[in-house]
């Protein structure tokens, strides 16, 4: 089964980095929903809280002000100027 390879970090630190079956996270077009094989996208991220469900079934909550939010390649990238875990 595939799965993404997940990297959050805000400006001054890495804030999480895993592998997830899922991500759903805000933009400035609206909530976008990640799942393996999805075509390459680069959005704006919009304050709010990101979420992410990992190959252990575990649902990791992170509030993510700003920056990007990149896919390719089963890679996910969300750089925030501000990120923390909830």
């Amino acid at each position: 089964m595939a799965t993404l390879e997940v990297n959050v970090v805000a400006a001054d630190r890495e804030v999480w980095v895993g592998e997830a079956k899922r991500v759903i996270a805000r933009t400035l077009d609206g909530e976008i929903g990640i799942l393996p094989g999805h075509e390459p996208v680069l959005g704006v991220v919009a304050d709010g809280e990101t979420r992410i469900l990992t190959t252990g079934e575990d649902t990791v909550l992170v509030q993510a002000d700003g920056g990007f939010l990149s896919v390719e390649n089963n890679r996910v990238i969300i750089a925030a100027d501000q990120a923390e875990l909830l």
